[in-house]
């Protein structure tokens, strides 16, 4: 994937996720849909603490000594895997709420942003040395960018799913 393409599919990504979490009016984004299901306002903050790896990627890294495109597929693969329940780490849980609807999606916005100028202008293949991906390892800027893009489009069919089921009535 080169640069490019990383970028028109990140953009693609924010526009659905903003489009999505503006269908939903302040009521709703803190309703549960369905037991066990979280908010719309709970998938929105961990999508939100889950995005603070800009900072990763602006920290220390070192030039890749393997392909920098190595785990694109594989992460791609099992996140946009619907069909599979995924349990969060502990430290992007979110919060009982309640959740302000615009807040985040300001802030969902600026860090996309930030996310977005870093894709444009750094060196995509150097490895980020300041945190390591659960059961990966350490990882590139191109491969924390397009996890970040499938883990929010996993979470904006989510955000679609609670949303069809807050409008439709309960049988």
């Amino acid at each position: 994937m080169n640069r490019e393409q990383l970028l028109k599919d990140v953009e693609k990504t924010v526009a659905e996720l903003l489009q999505t979490l503006s269908a939903f009016n302040d009521d709703t984004f803190n309703t549960v849909p369905f037991e066990g299901s979280w908010t719309a306002g709970q998938v929105s903050e961990h999508v939100l603490k889950s995005s603070g790896i800009s900072e990763i990627m602006s920290g220390k890294t070192a030039p890749a000594e393997r392909d920098p495109d190595q785990y694109i597929a594989p992460l791609r693969e099992q996140f946009l895997n619907f069909g599979i329940k995924m349990t969060s780490p502990d430290f992007i849980l979110p919060s009982d709420g309640p959740h302000d609807k615009q807040a985040l999606t300001q802030e969902l916005a600026d860090v996309w942003k930030k996310t977005i100028a870093i894709a444009e202008t750094q060196d995509l293949s150097a490895m980020c040395l300041d945190f390591e991906m659960p059961m990966v390892g350490t990882m590139t800027r191109k491969e924390w960018i397009s996890f970040l893009s499938v883990h929010t489009q996993r979470h904006t069919h989510q955000l679609k799913n609670i949303l069809k089921a807050l409008k439709e009535p309960a049988l």
